[in-house]
């Protein structure tokens, strides 16, 4: 994601949408400004995180969303990682 994404608590709220909606994954604050998620679950609920991530928390500004396939293996739950 991009916009203003970064330091308005993004990361948290993912992490608590996530777990309501019973994902596993990361997300974490990339150094160009932009936040990264990976979202494991059943297509049409993973489907609904990205549709909430194009709001976010009411301080972000999100400009773009974008979605890719990855073959990443997920932790338990969901959690935040480090900047990458």
């Amino acid at each position: 994601m991009s916009g203003r994404v970064q330091n308005v608590g993004f990361r948290d709220w993912t992490v608590r949408r996530a777990s309501e909606l019973d994902l596993t994954g990361w997300v974490r604050n990339r150094t160009d400004g932009r936040v990264e998620i990976l979202v494991v679950g059943d297509e049409a609920t993973a489907a609904q995180l990205v549709a909430l991530c194009h709001d976010g928390p009411p301080t972000a500004r999100v400009d773009h969303v974008a979605v890719e396939v990855a073959d990443e293996r997920p932790p338990k739950g969901f959690t935040k990682r480090f900047t990458a």
